[in-house]
């Protein structure tokens, strides 16, 4: 732990592993010391940086409430990766380069995009067969359905990814990054708003509406509950799909095996005991390292990732970063950085040109998108060392080829 901030106005402490903040995310980490149910303290990960109410990595748990901003938006995202029996000296460049061309032509990539045709899921069968008795149903529609079929088996934008890695060792390893795509979306917007109304309509004081919570045996806090889970599922479904995608693609090249699968998330929350009370711990941008749990930290797609076994250390509800973190914001990444500085970090990498803007989204038309260059995260070997406490790295590894969403 880097250091704890308790002042005569917070609830509960602030306890951080993100040794410098910037200055929105204190506040917001702040604001989460002073809600009405926190419990115990605030626990802030290495990769903390300023998100929607609070701040990705970080770590808060509510008593008998769960709040749909301190699970995030893309519920339920997080990692695969399985250990290929392929030693790197087999793997030339242009092989990887022929691996991702294949993999690009099956798993549609970034916003907009999907599959031509819906995907068949037991559980959505399951699901709409609940529907007409769920008390809150604002979110679900036709139209956000039938986009919820056809985003099954896609890798989502921004620093969603998949690559291909080497092990030390000298042995390949493959990931991919990836959440509940528009599902997760539409049910944390909907939620978010039915927790602001019904906070307003109980008189209760929040040190930001966008903290707002639901009680947990409330009908709407039995609603989301359900349908958060349903989005973690998915989540974890999307991640299945893409990742038998991507075994083919390398199947089509080597007669190889796949083994020690690990698949971890974050953005949820969850009903643990901690320090004598169960409690909701939300993890945003967090994901859960119990003792002896094997977990992932991506870097960014020029950096190294780890392979972790958590420490179960109570002081973060058993908990550790999720990646890198931010460093700079997309925006600010894309007018500051060069296409030379951006281009040498990339050296040796297999990867697809720097996108270019095209109008949307605050990005000037030709401005080149800089978002995902390495530069704009922390640097994962001080996020690493910063949470020798939580975690304990087992193995690293090197991006050999990416495909970003």
């Amino acid at each position: 732990m880097k250091w704890t901030k308790s002042e005569p106005e917070q609830l509960v402490p602030i306890h951080s592993w993100c040794e410098q903040i910037e200055k929105d995310a204190l506040t917001q980490a702040e604001n989460l010391s002073k809600h009405p149910v926190i419990f115990h303290h605030v626990a802030l990960m290495p990769d903390c940086h300023v998100g929607y109410g609070m701040p990705i990595g970080g770590v808060g748990a509510l008593k008998r409430a769960i709040s749909p901003n301190m699970v995030g938006v893309d519920i339920g995202c997080g990692g695969k990766l399985p250990y290929v029996f392929i030693p790197v000296s087999d793997l030339a460049k242009e092989t990887i380069r022929k691996i991702l061309t294949q993999v690009k032509s099956v798993i549609p990539r970034g916003e907009g995009n999907a599959h031509k045709k819906d995907q068949d899921w037991n559980e959505f069968d399951r699901y709409s067969d609940t529907q007409d008795n769920n008390f809150y149903k604002g979110w679900w529609n036709k139209d956000v359905w039938k986009l919820a079929k056809r985003n099954l088996g896609t890798l989502g934008g921004g620093n969603h990814f998949i690559e291909i890695q080497a092990s030390e060792e000298g042995f390949v390893w493959i990931m991919l990054h990836s959440g509940s795509r528009n599902l997760g979306y539409k049910i944390a917007e909907f939620y978010n708003k039915v927790a602001i109304q019904l906070n307003e309509k109980m008189k209760i004081s929040l040190p930001s509406k966008d903290l707002a919570y639901l009680p947990i045996d409330s009908d709407e806090g039995q609603a989301y509950l359900k349908d958060m889970q349903f989005a973690m599922a998915y989540a974890r479904e999307n991640r299945a799909r893409m990742m038998q995608a991507f075994k083919e693609s390398i199947i089509e090249e080597f007669d190889c095996k796949f083994l020690r699968e690990i698949n971890i998330h974050h953005n949820f929350a969850s009903l643990e005991t901690h320090f004598g009370l169960d409690v909701w711990v939300h993890r945003k941008g967090a994901t859960s390292a119990q003792k002896d749990e094997f977990g992932i930290i991506p870097g960014s797609m020029g950096t190294p990732s780890y392979i972790t076994v958590g420490l179960g250390n109570p002081e973060s509800f058993c908990s550790c970063s999720h990646g890198a973190g931010r460093v700079m914001g997309r925006m600010q990444a894309s007018r500051q950085l060069t296409l030379e500085e951006c281009d040498a970090v990339m050296k040796g990498i297999v990867y697809d040109r720097w996108p270019k803007g095209n109008g949307w989204k605050k990005k000037s038309k030709g401005e080149y998108d800089f978002g995902e260059a390495p530069q704009a995260y922390k640097n994962i070997d001080n996020v690493i060392q910063s949470q020798l406490d939580l975690i304990t790295p087992l193995i690293k590894l090197r991006p050999l080829g990416v495909v970003k969403g």
